[in-house]
């Protein structure tokens, strides 16, 4: 999450309803996404990588959209990233990946 986005389905619901859950859902966030040492941008990219490993579709997608928009993060390094997910995670995930790229540029 960036500047207090997210893109999780019900996470309205759980702000209204649930204010404290939100709240520590925010909290963890702040405590996870520091830029101590890894700025938010290589962060993004790892999380990238992480949902495109679990083959998490509509995950994966927000990572990339989220990591273009907010960070200019290009074609080719998602592509590299989706590299990393094939040697690790094999081709159906990274055939996944490409796929849900492929279906974003066409946007």
């Amino acid at each position: 999450m960036k500047d207090g986005v997210f893109y999780g389905k019900g996470v309205n619901k759980i702000k209204n309803e649930y204010p404290e859950i939100y709240e520590a859902i925010v909290k963890l966030d702040e405590a996870v996404f520091t830029g101590r040492v890894l700025d938010y941008r290589t962060q993004k990219l790892v999380a990238l990588g992480i949902t495109a490993a679990r083959a998490d579709e509509s995950a994966t997608k927000r990572q990339m959209m989220s990591g273009m928009n907010e960070f200019n993060i290009t074609k080719d390094e998602i592509v590299d990233v989706l590299r990393v997910v094939l040697l690790t995670s094999g081709m159906p995930a990274f055939n996944k990946g490409m796929r849900i790229l492929d279906e974003i540029e066409k946007q």
